[in-house]
């Protein structure tokens, strides 16, 4: 579906809930074993192509950019709000933190030896992501190991309110893990794996584990 005025949603709408929505997932990752697995295999694939920079594209208030530098990682977030990046930067104040849009990333081609989009690309809308995930193939380098996390299913709904009952208003997209799969080898990426978690009956994270 095409959404306009989507990055400018998306932007005011994380201005809105920034601060809530880092202490009511602040601590989040302790409860989920399958996420922690997760990350701490894309770590060691990061690690495998010699530890360089690895970029948090969309990433909030830093949590997981956090947990990856604690994991050996040389990690930086990136974040459209710039409400998000205040609040990440106050959380995680030896970290580097900077106000970006995935659409157009200050990096030099190459640069990257990983890069992570955790959650982040459900708000993208189908006929942006293949854009998107070509600025990724750009910003890495050969070899370099990418992880794509997002909510599995199908269809979309808009979101008006969240994280303590602030307003908003973004679509949320989900896609299937095959999906993502072939938008990833469209754009140049290598496949890896693709994974679902389920963890309730009704919620479905999907996980796609690529390389450049």
């Amino acid at each position: 579906m095409r959404v306009p005025g989507w990055l400018d949603d998306t932007r005011t709408s994380y201005d809105a809930v920034a601060v809530s929505y880092a202490d009511l997932l602040r601590d989040a990752l302790a409860c989920e074993p399958f996420q922690r697995g997760i990350l701490a295999l894309f770590a060691e694939l990061v690690r495998a192509q010699g530890n360089g920079p690895v970029a948090d594209v969309g990433c909030g208030p830093g949590r997981i950019t956090g947990y990856l530098h604690d994991a050996g990682l040389d990690t930086f977030g990136v974040d459209l709000s710039p409400a998000m990046i205040d609040v990440a930067r106050r959380d995680h104040p030896g970290l580097r933190f900077e106000v970006g849009s995935m659409t157009g990333l200050e990096l030099p081609d190459g640069r990257l030896t990983g890069l992570l989009a955790w959650f982040s690309l459900i708000h993208v809308p189908d006929d942006e992501v293949p854009a998107v995930l070509a600025e990724f193939f750009r910003v890495m380098r050969p070899g370099g190991a990418l992880l794509v996390g997002f909510h599995a299913g199908e269809g979309s709904n808009l979101k008006t309110e969240g994280y303590g009952g602030h307003p908003m208003n973004v679509y949320v997209h989900r896609r299937s893990p095959a999906r993502v799969a072939a938008w990833l080898e469209a754009a140049g990426f290598t496949v890896e794996a693709e994974m679902l978690h389920r963890p309730a009956p009704d919620l479905e994270g999907g996980f796609v584990f690529a390389n450049r």
